[in-house]
């Protein structure tokens, strides 16, 4: 198994925007195979910072979402309505 947690500062002003625009993109990666769980979650300290915690099978997986029309599609639309670079770490069980 393979976690992501991306995270992204939304712009004050956007939040509702990136909401409604995260909808399908949620859903569409929650019905891909190879997903475990893909959801999105506020900070408690900062209602502004929004964050993507994922899990997956494998880097096959991985790598079909990334490549998924609906990932295409919305993520570049992400950068509009977010601050600075959307911070991205992959994660394994420690062994």
């Amino acid at each position: 198994m393979i976690m992501i947690v991306a995270k992204n500062k939304v712009r004050k002003d956007k939040k509702q925007d990136f909401l409604k625009i995260t909808e399908e993109l949620i859903q569409k990666s929650q019905n891909e195979k190879g997903c475990i769980s893909y959801d999105l979650y506020e900070d408690l300290a900062d209602p502004y910072t929004l964050t993507f915690i994922e899990s997956w099978e494998d880097m096959e997986a991985i790598d079909l979402h990334n490549k998924a029309d609906h990932f295409m599609k919305i993520v570049p639309k992400l950068a509009d309505l977010t601050e600075g670079e959307i911070e991205v770490r992959s994660y394994r069980p420690a062994k």
